[in-house]
């Protein structure tokens, strides 16, 4: 979660271990292990963000009792192989939000892959506002709803970040076990993008950040 929103399959039976797998395959996806251990990671560092008062979203009454966020299972098929495809040709455009907050936008490409064994697609957006700051000016978004929305997952969607160095030679993991909830999931006080109607995808991902009600 960053300032920014104030505004097992692969190889199974092969008998490689599992780093030879990757290689073998040149996929961009990490190895089983290696995936547990960063999604491990980045549920610590959200936590931590969480607890933090100068970052957390929570109210204060609610990081008098927080002991971590609910996370779905780390889920290997989750983290999924795109194409990324280069479309920053549009023109900027004003994203909706939680508030009456207009930031605006531009469309950076777009993510090809499948989930659930049915082809997806994901819109890849690049804030104005971030560009005026150095430290994000790599920085990319991917709002997105799912069928997990208002049950499993968060109503309102998620996010995922992205770098633009990740982009580099068109493919990535994808990884929904990233995905996170947006600060107002937390407290009506925060402004937050809402994801565009181009980017609900028509499986359910349960993988990432939880609906905690």
């Amino acid at each position: 979660m960053k300032g920014h929103y104030f505004i097992l399959l692969l190889g199974l039976g092969s008998g490689l271990p599992a780093v030879a797998q990757q290689a073998a395959t040149n996929s961009p996806r990490p190895a089983l292990e290696e995936h547990a251990r960063q999604v491990a990671a980045f549920q610590q560092e959200l936590n931590a963000e969480c607890q933090d008062s100068t970052r957390s979203p929570l109210p204060r009454e609610a990081r008098a009792t927080f002991s971590g966020l609910p996370f779905f299972p780390a889920n290997y098929a989750a983290c999924v192989e795109a194409q990324f495809v280069a479309d920053s040709l549009g023109a900027p455009f004003v994203m909706q939000t939680s508030t009456d907050r207009r930031p605006f936008y531009r469309k950076y490409g777009e993510l090809h892959f499948q989930l659930n064994g049915k082809p997806q697609k994901l819109t890849v957006y690049q804030s104005l506002d971030l560009q005026r700051r150095p430290e994000y000016r790599d920085y990319l978004f991917v709002p997105f709803t799912d069928r997990s929305n208002g049950h499993t997952s968060y109503g309102g969607g998620r996010y995922i970040d992205l770098r633009r160095a990740q982009l580099r030679g068109g493919r990535l993991a994808l990884d929904f076990n990233r995905a996170y909830n947006p600060f107002c999931a937390y407290s009506s006080k925060y402004s937050c993008p809402v994801p565009p109607a181009e980017n609900r995808l028509t499986v359910a991902v349960e993988a990432g950040v939880m609906n905690s009600h």
